[in-house]
C-alpha cells in the first residue's frame, strides 16, 4: 500500500495554509508510490451494471459524454480520437484503490466522499470547469497537464452543451505536468483543466463531501416529514369565540409555528439524522456483506485465537459524544448507541484501520455484539494469523 511520507507531507501545515485557500501541488509526497489499478481493470467496471461510469470522448471544442454501463466493445470503437474514461466510487469495489483513502484521513471521516478514477488517451480530458468541493487528484500513471484558473461561482458563464458544465471563459494561472505520485490539491471553486499527456493516464480524484444548504434542507426535512405521524396535528382546546372569524389570531399562528420549529431545531435529533445521511454509502445499493454470516460464537472463537478485526477503508465511520461516555456510533448509514468498552471500540474503528484484541483479554458482549453487526455489514471483517 502507498503511504503518504510525513518528511514530505505535512497536514497540519496545509490545513493552516492550503486547505480551502488556494491550490497545491505536490511533488510525489509517498514512501513508494505503487499505482493501486490497472487500465483493464477501470475498464472492466465502466462495463458493470450498477456502478456509475461516463466516457467522454472527441475534440476539445466538441466533447460527446457517454453514460454507463459501457458495451464490452465500445473502447476498441474509438479509433485515435482523445477519450476518457471516469468511473465514480471505485473504492467500493476495488480495496487497494479505498486504501488510498487512509492517507488523506487528517480530514475528518465524515467529510470525505469516494474515488473517482479515470483513464485517459492523448488529448483527453473533461475540459476546464469547477468543482463544488476539495479534491485531491493523484496521478497514477503517465502524465497529464493541469492548467489552474481562479475563482468561479455559480454566476460564471458556461458552454452550451446538454451534459457538460464548461467554462466558457478559462484563463490559467498556472501549469503543471503531473508524473505518477504526484498530487494537485484543488480547492471548491478553482477552474481546472486536465489534459492527457499520453496512451495510459490515470488520475484518481479523491473528493469530500459539502452538503449544501438545499441538500440539509431537503434531507432533514423529508426526514421529519417521514417521522411525523397523521395524528400529529393541530390542536386548540382553549379556543375562545372571536370578534371576527376571518381573522387568524396571533395565539393559533405561535401554536403553528412551534409546530413547525421544534421540530426543525431539535438539535439532538438532526445529530443522528446528520450521521446518518452523512456516512451513507454511494451508490446506496452496494453490498458488502459477507458469505457466511457471523454470529456471538464464532466472533468469541476467532477473538479468542488471536484474530485481528480490520475496517473495510471504502466504509465510512463517525461518531458523536453522548453523556456518561456514551457514543452514537454511524457506520455506512445506520446509527448504533455504544457504550462503556462499546464506545471505546467505537471510537476506536473510528481512528484506526485494525482493532488488535488481546487474546486472553475478557470481550464484553457489548463488544461482540457491535462487532457481529458490523462484521455481517461487511463494514469489518477479521483477520487471522
Amino acid at each position: 500500500m502507498s503511504t503518504l511520507d510525513p518528511a514530505c507531507f505535512d497536514p497540519a501545515s496545509f490545513l493552516r495554509d492550503y486547505w480551502q485557500k488556494k491550490p497545491l501541488l505536490i511533488r510525489n509526497p509517498w514512501k513508494e508510490w505503487r499505482n493501486p489499478l490497472e487500465p483493464d481493470e477501470l475498464a472492466g467496471l465502466g462495463c458493470e451494471p450498477g456502478i456509475e461510469s461516463r466516457l467522454i470522448s472527441g475534440a476539445a471544442d466538441a466533447l460527446a459524454l457517454e453514460h454507463g454501463p459501457l458495451p464490452l466493445d465500445r473502447f476498441d470503437a474509438l479509433g485515435t480520437a482523445p477519450w476518457t474514461l471516469l468511473v465514480q466510487a471505485v473504492d467500493h469495489h476495488v480495496p487497494a484503490v479505498a486504501d488510498l483513502l487512509l492517507q488523506f484521513r487528517f480530514i475528518p471521516n465524515w467529510r470525505i466522499d469516494d474515488v473517482m478514477v479515470s483513464f485517459a488517451t492523448t488529448g483527453g480530458g473533461v475540459g476546464a470547469h469547477f468543482d463544488q468541493y476539495d479534491v485531491f487528484l493523484v496521478q497514477g500513471l503517465g502524465r497529464r497537464r493541469w492548467r489552474v484558473g481562479g475563482m468561479c461561482d455559480e454566476t460564471s458563464p458556461l458552454l452550451p452543451h446538454d451534459s457538460l458544465r464548461l467554462l466558457a471563459d478559462f484563463e490559467p494561472v498556472a501549469d503543471y505536468v503531473l508524473e505518477p505520485g504526484d498530487i494537485l490539491y484543488v480547492p471548491p471553486g478553482i477552474a481546472h483543466e486536465g489534459t492527457s499527456l499520453g496512451n495510459d493516464c490515470m488520475t484518481y480524484s479523491i473528493g469530500f463531501r459539502a452538503p449544501s444548504v438545499g441538500e440539509l434542507v431537503d434531507g432533514w426535512t423529508e426526514h421529519l416529514l417521514d417521522e411525523a405521524g397523521d395524528d400529529d396535528r393541530y390542536t386548540d382546546p382553549d379556543l375562545t369565540v372571536q370578534d371576527n372569524p376571518g381573522a387568524i389570531a396571533p395565539e393559533a399562528l405561535d401554536r403553528l409555528h412551534r409546530m413547525i420549529t421544534e421540530r426543525l431545531g431539535d438539535k439532538q435529533a438532526f445529530a443522528r439524522w446528520f450521521g446518518e445521511f452523512t456516512t451513507a454509502p454511494k451508490p446506496s445499493e452496494i453490498d458488502w456483506t459477507p458469505d457466511d454470516p457471523f454470529d456471538v460464537e464464532r466472533v468469541e472463537m476467532e477473538l479468542a485465537s488471536g484474530a485481528e478485526i480490520v475496517r473495510n477503508s471504502a466504509s465510512h465511520f463517525a461518531f458523536i459524544e453522548e453523556e456518561e461516555d456514551a457514543v452514537t456510533l454511524f457506520v455506512d448509514g445506520t446509527a448504533y448507541q455504544c457504550s462503556a468498552e462499546a464506545a471505546e471500540v467505537a471510537r476506536i474503528l473510528s481512528n484506526c484501520q485494525y482493532l488488535g484484541v488481546n487474546a486472553t483479554q475478557r470481550i464484553s458482549s457489548d463488544v461482540v455484539a457491535l462487532l457481529v453487526i458490523l462484521l455481517n455489514a461487511g463494514a469489518v471483517a477479521i483477520v487471522e494469523y
